[in-house]
């Protein structure tokens, strides 16, 4: 009721588990908790919780602008209102070697499940835009080594994301990720892939679980479920796409509002105060409290 029934340690055993099993996990990206319980009612793996999307709803561009903080509150504040696992954008780590290592620790602090951490040079920018810069093998290695080392609880997923397929070719990406591999990382996050048979030689040079990247607007083609299941991938994200559907109806509604004079046209179209009220489970609080939930909601309507 009023937080997960699920501790962070079973959620991070759980996530371990879909990563060995033969099954595909699909990841949306939440923007706030309710929509964290959106994707939980309709049955996902997990929720992904988007560097970019935490930055947007700040007002503020995905270039490495959010704070540790900033991020791991929002990772909690969804993490303890779902049952599923939560995966999240660590960014670079905010910082170098003993700043990641600290955010490792905030951040498994806050509950998460899985976090990434990528090799772009501070400040980073988001992974499908142009002239990104990534560190040198030995940053990028030592990044990943602190983090490991930086963990308590053994099942809190580390995750190697590297954009060098942003600035180099694929050998080059294999190689990144082999390195990435050796230095301890437990998943591989290759961003910006360019296309399926990218993903398949990714598939070929690792024993690790590998990420894709469905983000609309980008450098990958977005490419279905089965598609990526029939090159090996273990995990899917959907990371602003959630935000991006919000925002497109809420500008629409504006729009309707300030040539209309009211939302009329749009009630159709909006989640109903059941449905809202069912989502944060109203009625469980009255067991809690019977001057809480003390009305026919169908008298509402």
């Amino acid at each position: 009721m009023l937080h997960t029934t699920n501790s962070p340690e079973q959620k991070r055993v759980a996530l371990r588990a879909g990563l060995a099993s033969n099954t595909i996990l699909q990841l949306p990206g939440a923007f706030n908790a309710l929509s964290a319980r959106l994707i939980q009612k309709h049955n996902f793996e997990g929720v992904y919780v988007s560097g970019a999307v935490v930055a947007a709803d700040l007002g503020l561009p995905d270039i490495g602008l959010t704070t540790s903080s900033e991020v791991s509150q929002r990772a909690a504040q969804i993490g303890r209102m779902t049952d599923l696992p939560t995966l999240v954008d660590a960014d670079t780590g905010f910082g170098e070697v003993l700043n990641l290592a600290r955010t490792i620790q905030l951040f498994e602090d806050a509950g998460v499940s899985a976090l990434h951490i990528e090799d772009q040079v501070n400040p980073k920018r988001c992974g499908h835009l142009d002239g990104k810069t990534v560190v040198d093998d030995s940053i990028a290695s030592k990044r990943i080594a602190s983090a490991v080392a930086a963990r308590r609880d053994p099942n809190l997923v580390i995750m190697a994301r590297t954009d060098i397929r942003g600035t180099s070719d694929i050998k080059t990406t294999i190689d990144r990720i082999k390195m990435l591999g050796d230095a301890g990382a437990d998943a591989i996050f290759p961003e910006a892939l360019a296309s399926l048979a990218e993903f398949e030689a990714v598939r070929g040079a690792t024993n690790l679980p590998i990420l894709a990247n469905m983000t609309e607007f980008g450098k990958s083609e977005l490419f279905s479920l089965d598609e990526l299941r029939n090159v090996g991938v273990n995990l899917v994200i959907y990371p602003v796409s959630l935000l991006r559907v919000a925002m497109g109806a809420s500008e629409r509604a504006l729009l309707a509002l300030r040539s209309e004079g009211s939302f009329r046209s749009e009630v159709a179209g909006m989640q109903t105060r059941a449905d809202l009220y069912d989502l944060v489970n109203y009625e469980g609080y009255g067991a809690f409290d019977d001057e809480i939930y003390n009305f026919d909601l169908d008298s509402q309507l």
